[in-house]
């Protein structure tokens, strides 16, 4: 598997505890308008610009801060660990 492969399974499968069935047309859309790339072309180096466009995404679907504090955060990890 390769590492845009595996980065893009673990941003969807982190988006799955907030969105359900929804994660994974989620964060394409979110990478496919913002980035302007195919989701399997996700390199770690693109995580803080489309993480700042899910942050913005997801709070328009929920009052809660703290759930999308929790989402981000988790979110944050994955440019802080390995892929692989």
């Amino acid at each position: 598997m390769s590492d845009s492969t595996l980065l893009y399974n673990q941003l969807v499968e982190i988006s799955s505890d907030y969105l359900g069935p929804a994660a994974e047309r989620f964060i394409e859309r979110q990478v496919t308008t913002h980035l302007h790339k195919k989701p399997l072309e996700l390199t770690v180096r693109d995580l803080a610009k489309l993480i700042d466009w899910i942050k913005l995404a997801f709070a328009l679907l929920t009052n809660d801060s703290q759930i999308v504090d929790e989402y981000i955060n988790r979110l944050v990890m994955l440019t802080k660990a390995p892929t692989s």
